[in-house]
């Protein structure tokens, strides 16, 4: 299950330990990106605070042309993740990234992504509130 606790001593007594197992990990699907799922396993996305989320791809998933209203930290966990930069999604243009590559983007960077022929899992670092703006608005799936 998630573990917290607080450290003991007067220095670490507002500090706090979150610890959360692979197993106890709990994937839901994504309010946004249908057909993927996500995982919070620290933080509330809705607050100013720091967020870690995981996200899984089918196989042959594309996520079109976005940007955040966070800096992101992004590792793939697991298979592997195409990404491109600009405001056009072209997966032809991108860089293919494979487990254990590791990227940031600015608050505002348009990208995409998109996966192979395997599922992929994400993992991001961020500081909340979440947010998305596609930058085509018809492919704004919570507009379909």
């Amino acid at each position: 299950g998630v573990f917290l606790t607080a450290m003991t001593g007067p220095a670490m007594a507002q500090d706090a330990v979150i610890m959360v197992k692979a197993d106890a990990v709990v994937w839901r699907a994504h309010p946004v990106f249908t057909g993927a799922q996500i995982a919070t396993l620290v933080g509330d996305p809705t607050k100013a605070e720091t967020i870690v989320q995981r996200f899984k791809f089918p196989p042959n998933y594309k996520v079109s042309a976005h940007t955040h209203t966070y800096t992101e930290v992004a590792t793939v966990l697991s298979g592997t993740l195409g990404l491109g930069a600009g405001q056009k999604t072209e997966p032809g243009k991108g860089e293919i990234l494979k487990a254990g590559s590791v990227f940031s983007l600015k608050a505002g960077q348009p990208h995409y992504v998109w996966t192979t022929n395997e599922e992929t899992v994400v993992q991001i670092v961020f500081t909340g509130p979440a947010g998305v703006v596609f930058s085509n608005s018809a492919d704004d799936p919570r507009k379909k």
